[in-house]
């Protein structure tokens, strides 16, 4: 039986991943109304853990995989992913579903634009016109001028970009560093740093802000109820395997090729904010939306042209 292709498989994960993380959006806003961030993100990173564990103790090499061979760029890169997962929390909490996720798809254009300066990977100009248009779509989104924009939509952009800046350092560690050694440091940092916030703040002695994300931030812990159980599983179970997918893509498949695929969870987005929240994008929200996934499947369409000329020929640069 022939292999499937290496890019395929990436496709694969990457498309998988974000349809199973928009469940992590959905599962975090609706916790966040009531619970605090540290308290749901220590949650889900145990659930997470119990996750990776158990899927590394079934696999072929066992539990060798954790050992890493770069214990700095592990730490590095735990942190990045912890302001990323932080700040679009914050942000999640204070904005609609869809306006959230519409505004952190800058985040595949960031992909596009750190990939052709750290990586050096080939960028053309029409992939870079691609990434103009993804620009501007943000730009609509947090309507300038018009009071919409706050502090809220800031955080989602910082998100967006720390979330780029780790999926360059997936790339750069790919050769030593496996799928399952990243997620496991990644949610080891994040039960260290919630449980060090929770005994800071758990008390709920900063409580009391009348802003969404302060609130989500400084609320005291409780305990919830069973009904609110599935909401903490379900967080934990997306975080842990669509970053597993997400991050084998990355590993294994050139990142401006990958990028794409995460728009994906745009249209979930939408889903989830009509069905749950009942919240539906306004009509500024449509035409922000449409230039952003139209910038990403456009990003997607050159790259299918360039690979195709490239099995027939060997071009040079970027089409």
């Amino acid at each position: 039986m022939r292999a499937v292709p290496a890019h395929l498989r990436g496709m694969v994960f990457a498309l998988g991943g974000a349809v199973i993380l928009s469940i992590n959006d959905l599962a975090i806003k609706s916790l966040s109304g009531k619970y605090a961030l540290h308290q749901v993100i220590l949650t889900r990173a145990f659930v997470g853990l119990a996750v990776v564990l158990g899927v590394i103790a079934v696999s072929r090499t066992g539990f060798r995989q954790l050992l890493t061979r770069r214990p700095g760029a592990q730490l590095v890169r735990v942190s990045i992913v912890m302001v990323s997962n932080v700040t679009y929390f914050l942000g999640l909490a204070a904005m609609p579903l869809a306006d959230a996720v519409a505004t952190a798809f800058i985040a595949p254009i960031f992909v596009t634009l750190l990939s052709s300066v750290v990586l050096h990977e080939p960028v053309g100009p029409r992939r870079w016109s691609a990434v103009g248009v993804g620009m501007l779509g943000v730009i609509v989104m947090l309507r300038p001028g018009t009071g919409v924009i706050h502090g809220a939509a800031v955080l989602v952009l910082i998100s967006a970009f720390c979330y780029a800046s780790s999926h360059m350092m997936t790339r750069h560690m790919r050769q030593t560093e496996s799928a399952m050694t990243l997620n496991f440091f990644t949610t080891s940092g994040f039960i260290i740093v919630s449980s060090c916030m929770g005994l800071w703040v758990g008390d709920g002695h900063l409580a009391g802000s009348a802003d969404p994300s302060l609130a989500f931030l400084f609320r005291p812990w409780v305990w919830p109820p069973l009904h609110d159980w599935p909401a903490f599983l379900a967080t934990g179970l997306a975080v842990s395997v669509g970053g597993l997918m997400m991050s084998q893509a990355y590993r294994t498949t050139e990142a401006a090729l990958i990028a794409p695929f995460e728009y994906a969870g745009m249209p979930m987005a939408i889903f989830w904010g009509v069905t749950v929240f009942g919240t539906w994008p306004d009509h500024v929200a449509w035409v922000g939306i449409a230039l952003i996934c139209g910038a990403g499947l456009y990003t997607l369409w050159r790259e299918t042209v360039r690979k195709k000329v490239k099995d027939v020929a060997a071009p040079s640069g970027d089409l």
